[in-house]
């Protein structure tokens, strides 16, 4: 994914997309450069037109409305267990920190 990016901003700033230059992107962000790679991605791009794959990955559909409400009563279900999960952890917790001071105590001989 990095090389897509580091191409990403090649096209941003306006610079060619080639070996060089993408190896210097990425040797500037301290990824390890793996040159196969390299040779892939200039080559799968250089016949792409990168303004319009933007423009038609921007115009994509938003994600669907919320679930019917048939589904509320599972998911209210599913968030009361998982607050009772979490208040159970929260006592864990609590119980660790008060068995933590007790050995604290002990080591002081408070």
């Amino acid at each position: 994914m990095e090389y897509i990016y580091a191409s990403l901003m090649l096209h941003a700033a306006g610079k060619e997309i080639n070996e060089e230059n993408l190896k210097k992107v990425l040797e500037a962000a301290g990824i390890e450069v793996d040159e196969a790679r390299v040779k892939a991605v200039v080559a799968a791009l250089k016949n792409i037109n990168i303004d319009e794959v933007i423009k038609s990955a921007t115009a994509m559909p938003v994600a669907p409305a919320a679930a019917p409400a048939a589904a509320a009563p599972a998911a209210a279900e599913e968030k009361k267990e998982e607050e009772e999960e979490e208040k159970k952890e929260e006592e864990k917790k609590e119980v660790s920190e008060e068995q933590l001071a007790a050995g604290l105590e002990s080591l002081f001989g408070f």
